[in-house]
């Protein structure tokens, strides 16, 4: 292995970039390839005649000093803002209350543009789709796609990092990669005026078989813009994976319902997140195997999170600084 070779991360989410971020700081070459046209992953937003929606993650919270100062940073660039440490909760018979906890911080552009403030002067190459198994081994050397690099990170969910994975070559990285998610439709309604009077800013839904969640995107996004994005159970998305837009008249029937209002949006849309939260957490904050294989993302961690997820791949990054000298 050459010291020109870099390190190749797979994945410009949050996880992929911190990862990234680091090992550039610390003078190890570093590429990442990402499948999407932009840097994001699941803090992915969508506009609507030019105003941004978060479609994946809805908002974070900071307990970890680390992630603070960058929380800070993005703050002083107004790219976020404090949101709410409250929401409610309502049941599918109908009963509400609220539940209040950390700050919750929501973005002034999207979610995504946190993402694109991490990831400003790295080398991306995007919509760059990365085969089945191309994550392989020659002369005791990581390769991918059949190329020699220092080592591979991958910065996704599990059951998508374990596809990429020659199990013959990286037996320990497959056996790490065993963590279930769990999928999520997002639904998008844009109204043309603000028609809910009793909605929090943000709603658990609890015990509905269609949604789990909605949010005021306007509140969130702190400019009383007329947007709704409700996210589905798990069981709702399941058989609608194939055909997203087929579950949104039942989505749209409940978000209806629990924001108590009778009219139609002028424009919806439905995301389909086949792997979109993972089914539990974990202790360990990345892997990385003695074959040059990495994965970091928010299922490293006991509290899968934005912040999780950004702790995730900078504690990966400095593992690989150490190794790597």
């Amino acid at each position: 292995m050459r010291v020109d070779e870099p390190v190749v991360v797979v994945g410009a989410g949050i996880s992929g970039v911190a990862c990234a971020r680091v090992l550039t700081e610390a003078g190890v070459p570093v590429e990442l390839v990402d499948r999407g046209r932009r840097p994001g992953g699941r803090m992915a937003s969508r506009r609507h005649e030019g105003r941004p929606a978060d479609i994946g993650a809805s908002y974070f919270t900071v307990s970890d000093p680390a992630f603070e100062e960058v929380v800070r940073r993005w703050e002083q660039a107004d790219l976020a803002r404090p949101w709410t440490d409250t929401f409610g909760v309502v049941s599918a018979a109908g009963e509400r209350s609220t539940t209040s906890g950390p700050v919750r911080w929501g973005t002034t552009g999207g979610i995504r543009s946190l993402v694109e403030a991490l990831a400003v002067d790295l080398p991306i190459t995007h919509a760059h789709e990365v085969g089945e198994g191309a994550v392989s081994l020659r002369d005791g050397t990581p390769t991918l796609e059949d190329r020699p690099v220092r080592a591979v990170v991958l910065a996704m969910p599990d059951p998508q990092a374990a596809r990429l994975v020659d199990p013959a070559a990286h037996p320990d990285a497959v056996a790490g990669l065993t963590t279930a998610y769990e999928a999520v439709l997002a639904l998008t309604a844009v109204f043309d005026e603000r028609c809910w009077e009793e909605l929090p800013d943000g709603l658990f839904v609890n015990d509905d078989p269609v949604l789990s969640w909605i949010a005021d995107d306007g509140r969130r996004r702190c400019d009383g813009g007329p947007v709704l994005v409700a996210h589905s159970t798990d069981a709702h998305a399941r058989p609608h994976l194939a055909d997203p837009p087929a579950g949104g008249p039942a989505m749209l029937a409940a978000l209806r319902e629990y924001a108590g209002t009778d009219r139609d949006p002028v424009h919806s849309a439905v995301h389909r997140w086949t792997f979109a939260k993972p089914a539990h957490g974990r202790p360990e904050t990345f892997l990385l195997t003695d074959t040059g294989v990495g994965a970091c993302g928010d299922s490293w961690s006991e509290k899968p999170r934005v912040e999780g997820a950004w702790l995730s791949g900078t504690a990966l990054g400095q593992e690989l600084v150490r190794r790597f000298g």
